[in-house]
């Protein structure tokens, strides 16, 4: 079956598939209100109805630095789009100026959709967003986005979880609060080494070196494999593999645009083992 928005002459189009799934229609984006949303990893297939619904219905989109351009591109002709970027390591926008903006625009009357990459409840301060946001009697509504340290993991190959490698996943930041004289000293790193599962970290790349350290010092294995996701789930997604030992040298000398995820654990060593049986199960149906 085609699809006529494409080109096909099937009679049913993308929008129709759209419409069916949302019950004819989009949940309401009221005057006034404030949707965080989450745009999900990568490029704008990733991107749920709901947060569609709100690209679609916003006067003002507050957007992320992470944000693919694809998925603003969706957004009504009409609509205004403001950037809230906030990357490490380079001049940003406060985060208390960017919640008192949200306040500032509902009460203006518009509707306000805060959309971040990924999850917003994710390390996306979407929370400290919603409780600023509350506490101004602002009506709000959380839009759930598929987060990089999962889909991102998917995308490459590397399944989040395998039965008999791991019962858990741990997901944490990278670093500690802004003007900690520890970069990393808001975890304890031995504990999650005693843990024996694996670890994707966000925002990460700058301390990876101390991180490594201190896991190896509480238990870890050097040897444990270890990969770097650079803009995951995106066309431009790379990967670099080592182990947790050896990749902080391998990014230092082979360094990847970011945002880049850091996976260590033994669901790393997976992505090789299902590469190979894929590219084996292919070759089996190309001979049919």
């Amino acid at each position: 079956m085609t699809d006529p928005d494409n080109g096909g002459t099937t009679g049913f189009s993308t929008s129709d598939a759209v419409n069916r799934l949302l019950g004819s229609q989009c949940p309401v984006m009221h005057e006034g209100h404030v949707w965080l949303a989450g745009a999900g990893p990568g490029d704008r297939g990733h991107l749920t109805l709901y947060a569609l619904c709100g690209l679609i219905q916003a006067d003002i989109i507050v957007y992320d630095a992470l944000v693919d351009p694809g998925v603003l591109g969706l957004a009504r002709p009409t609509a205004v789009l403001e950037f809230a970027g906030k990357r490490g390591g380079r001049p940003s926008i406060h985060q208390s100026d960017i919640s008192a903006r949200l306040v500032a625009l509902a009460r203006e009357g518009h509707r306000v959709l805060r959309l971040k990459g990924g999850d917003p409840y994710v390390f996306g301060r979407g929370a400290e967003e919603a409780l600023v946001l509350a506490q101004n009697g602002i009506p709000f509504r959380i839009i759930p986005g598929l987060t990089a340290g999962l889909a991102g993991l998917a995308a490459a190959g590397i399944p989040a979880t395998m039965r008999g490698v791991n019962q858990a996943i741990v997901l944490a930041t990278g670093h500690s609060a802004e003007g900690e004289a520890d970069p990393v000293a808001a975890l304890d790193w031995a504990a999650l080494a005693r843990l024996g599962q694996p670890i994707v970290l966000y925002m990460s790349v700058r301390n990876l070196g101390v991180i490594a350290g201190r896991l190896i010092a509480g238990g870890m294995r050097a040897d444990m494999p270890a990969a770097a996701i650079s803009r995951a789930a995106s066309p431009e997604q790379t990967l670099l593999v080592g182990t947790l030992a050896t990749l902080p040298d391998l990014l230092d000398r082979h360094p990847l645009p970011t945002p880049a995820l850091i996976v260590i654990g033994g669901i790393v060593a997976m992505r090789d083992a299902l590469g190979g049986l894929a590219a084996d199960a292919m070759a089996v149906l190309e001979t049919f």
